[in-house]
């Protein structure tokens, strides 16, 4: 692999296993309204939040980290200027007191904040305006969590930028093949990957423990084991959604996102590291299977977007999948065809926003994944023709991703109208 392509992709994993404390979307809106605080100068007498279908739909149903049980945009808008740290970007409500939530809560029953859909535009689009006197800040987060593309006070453009692809903005965009992610994979120094994936095994493992440990959400990961058993596959399963268990419900430890998703973080990671601990792998296969699942996963949820109607849970499954069958020591011919079998039967799930049922949705995308790792050891898997699967796994994410990205467009309007009304 050429140098320069090499060092795209460490980028790539540096900028996108990043810690996250709280769902993203709640969490965007407290950054982008701590900042707004910051330019205001001073504590808003009003906030206006405006945001985008898919950020309303996120955040509606989850609860805000530090809070209890609180939730909604007003509470994450409200909470991100009394107390948020945007130099902690999405980390932003580390340091929240109990003191900052009741004070937050003194405000909402104020009424200080006003929520508006913004229609059309981007999927990913927030837009704080906060008030104190005659002083007036606004902050404008587009495309992904932590992208602000304008910043004004009075009037006064502070920063201003064109909202461009990711490659026109300096960053570095997959545009990657399955064949150069393996070959990336098996050739990669440990010593270039090792810090981030550290600390996504550390971060994703210890909330997963956690959700197992204390009551949280619906508590899926505890009724996987409960009921299914504890053998290796229900624990690849119960992991991560214990996971989602706790940090749908409000728990303030981070996780490592994946494609801007902490569910999905946890999606890709938790159950190759169960299943590396149940093979017992040396610690450079576990690396080298965790950098094939997070790219994998990157690869597939790129050609959707950020946000959609179409679940990414099955994206980072189908990472999660493709490397147990990589643990397993399996060619990249059998590592396609786990993701051709998992992304032909759970690809229409759909994203209804995020909230406690994630956990469910990573538990049935994960078993889908599972099942068709087994069934391509086997040498099973479905066939080009039979439904959205084509003669090869790239023409197969390629029609998936435009079904994802362009035909589910009015389900998620449609998801929204319901949600909302």
């Amino acid at each position: 692999m050429e140098q320069k392509q090499y060092q795209q992709i460490i980028q790539i994993l540096n900028q996108e296993l990043v810690p996250a404390l709280g769902c993203t979307e709640p969490i965007a809106i407290a950054y982008a309204s701590a900042k707004a605080r910051e330019v205001l100068g001073t504590m808003p007498e009003h906030i206006t939040a405006r945001c985008s279908g898919n950020i309303i739909k996120n955040v509606k149903g989850v609860i805000v980290p530090s809070t209890g049980d609180m939730r909604g945009i007003e509470t994450s808008a409200v909470l991100g200027a009394v107390a948020g740290d945007a130099d902690a970007r999405l980390e932003v409500l580390e340091h929240v007191t109990e003191a900052d939530v009741v004070r937050t809560k003194e405000l909402l029953e104020q009424k200080i904040c006003d929520v508006s859909l913004l229609p059309g535009g981007a999927n990913l689009q927030i837009i704080i305006e906060a008030k104190a006197g005659k002083e007036l800040a606004e902050v404008e987060i587009r495309d992904q969590h932590t992208n602000i593309v304008r910043i004004q006070k009075n009037g006064k453009v502070l920063l201003k930028k064109e909202s461009e692809p990711a490659q026109k903005q300096n960053e570095p965009t997959l545009s990657l093949t399955l064949q150069e992610i393996y070959e990336f994979a098996n050739e990669v120094s440990i010593e270039d990957v090792k810090e981030v994936l550290d600390r996504q095994i550390q971060y994703n493992t210890e909330i997963a423990d956690e959700g197992l440990a204390h009551s949280y959400g619906a508590n899926v990961g505890k009724t996987i084991l409960k009921n299914y058993g504890k053998d290796v596959k229900m624990m690849a399963k119960a992991y991560p959604a214990a996971g989602s268990d706790a940090r749908m419900g409000g728990c303030m430890k981070p996780v490592i996102i994946n494609s801007g998703s902490g569910n999905q973080g946890m999606t890709v990671s938790l159950p190759v590291i169960v299943y590396a601990r149940y093979l017992k792998v040396p610690k450079e296969m576990l690396y080298r299977a965790l950098v094939l699942s997070n790219l994998v996963a990157i690869h597939l949820k790129s050609g959707i977007g950020k946000l959609s109607a179409y679940c990414g849970a099955v994206s980072a499954a189908c990472g999660s999948g493709a490397a147990i069958t990589y643990l397993h020591g399996a060619p990249l011919s059998v590592i396609e065809k786990t993701i051709t079998n998992t992304i032909g039967n759970v690809s229409g799930m759909v994203c209804d926003g995020a909230k406690s049922s994630c956990a469910a949705k990573i538990a049935s995308a994960v078993d889908a994944a599972i099942m068709g790792h087994y069934m391509a050891m086997d040498d099973n898997t479905f066939g080009a023709g039979e439904g959205l699967v084509k003669e090869d796994v790239e023409k197969t994410i390629e029609t998936v991703s435009t079904m994802g990205r362009e035909g589910m467009r009015q389900t998620d309007t449609e998801i929204l109208e319901l949600m909302i009304h």
